[in-house]
């Protein structure tokens, strides 16, 4: 039976672990703020949707189930910048996702959608639709439709995100759900096998190597702190190359983005610890930070408290699994 939800996060670690469809994703915000962001879930029988808004700059890295394809594309003809994997996404254009690992940087204030189908229901809906094979590379990430079309599907996805919002219990009404899945899944497939594609470059595809690699090193060791000499040598890749990969997909060198993981890091640890039995040094130190002094202010530069503040408070995360949830958005907010 279709259902949808609407949550709202203050707190970027419970916002990652509701996105639905993918196996993995860290968000991490790039800037001073309050961390606001809403996330409206809506599953039919075959095809799930999502819409999106954030309040902060921020880099995901996502990695998508491999037997699911999924899209994404802003909702705001007038949004901020979105890159994935360093190339520009406009308004109009449509994300091919792919299921290794992927880059996303997004200005403050972004919102944007996501559609997913089963692999094997999409390329049969291509061939349905279109009456040819869906066309599938990994040098093809934008698709560029007609724009007449891709108006068609931003009113619909809109039209469908309003209805979570305002009037939930009609998209679980059997033939409601059924019209509006079907009507999403044709401009989908239309947009696709219709639209224009935006090939990337060889370098860009060597840069997704390197990438993958530095993501899967950062995977097998989640929970330490991590130094540039240990990923180039692990890895195999020169310094200078890895920041140029760096700098492309994430705005940011590797040591500054592996320094802003590692503040995350102490975030999360501090949020989810016992502040009666936690020493806020010993937290801070075994994440690799030993100027104590320097990581107050930059902690408060960044996330707008001490680390002892987070320690007292703490997050209490929502349930965040692929699930409806009955209860109301203003008891699934925590403080920022």
């Amino acid at each position: 039976m279709p259902w949808s939800t609407v949550l709202r996060f203050a707190d970027p670690l419970a916002c990652q672990n509701a996105i639905q469809g993918i196996d993995a994703a860290e968000v991490l915000p790039t800037e001073k703020g309050k961390f606001d962001s809403e996330i409206t879930k809506i599953r039919f029988d075959r095809l799930w949707m999502q819409r999106f808004r954030s309040s902060l700059p921020q880099v995901i890295t996502i990695t998508h189930k491999p037997d699911r394809r999924a899209i994404t594309f802003l909702t705001e003809s007038k949004s901020p910048t979105m890159l994935y994997c360093a190339i520009e996404a406009l308004p109009g254009d449509i994300v091919i996702n792919r299921s290794d690992v992927a880059h996303w940087r997004f200005d403050g204030d972004t919102r944007y959608g996501a559609m997913s189908l089963p692999t094997e229901e999409l390329k049969a809906a291509v061939e349905a639709v279109a009456g040819r094979e869906f066309s599938d590379t990994k040098s093809k990430y934008i698709i560029r439709p007609d724009p007449a079309l891709m108006s068609r599907l931003l009113a619909l996805h809109q039209g469908v995100g309003q209805l979570a919002h305002d009037v939930p219990r009609i998209l679980e009404l059997p033939e409601v759900g059924r019209a509006l899945e079907e009507q999403l899944i044709h401009l989908m497939v239309r947009c696709l096998a219709e639209g224009a594609a935006l090939k990337t470059t060889h370098g860009r595809q060597k840069h997704d190597l390197i990438m993958n690699k530095f993501e899967d090193f950062l995977e097998a060791n989640p929970e330490r702190p991590i130094y540039l000499t240990e990923i180039c040598a692990a890895i195999a890749v020169a310094e200078r190359t890895l920041r140029a990969a760096c700098e492309e997909r994430l705005g940011m060198g590797p040591i500054r983005f592996l320094n802003l993981r590692r503040m995350h890091l102490v975030r999360r640890s501090l949020l989810s610890a016992d502040a009666n039995k936690t020493n806020v040094t010993h937290v801070v130190t075994d994440h690799g930070f030993w100027e104590l002094g320097r990581f107050s202010v930059a902690y408060r530069k960044l996330f707008g408290e001490s680390p002892s503040e987070t320690l007292r408070r703490r997050a209490e995360l929502p349930e965040t699994s692929d699930r409806p949830t009955a209860l109301p958005i203003d008891l699934l907010e925590h403080r920022a």
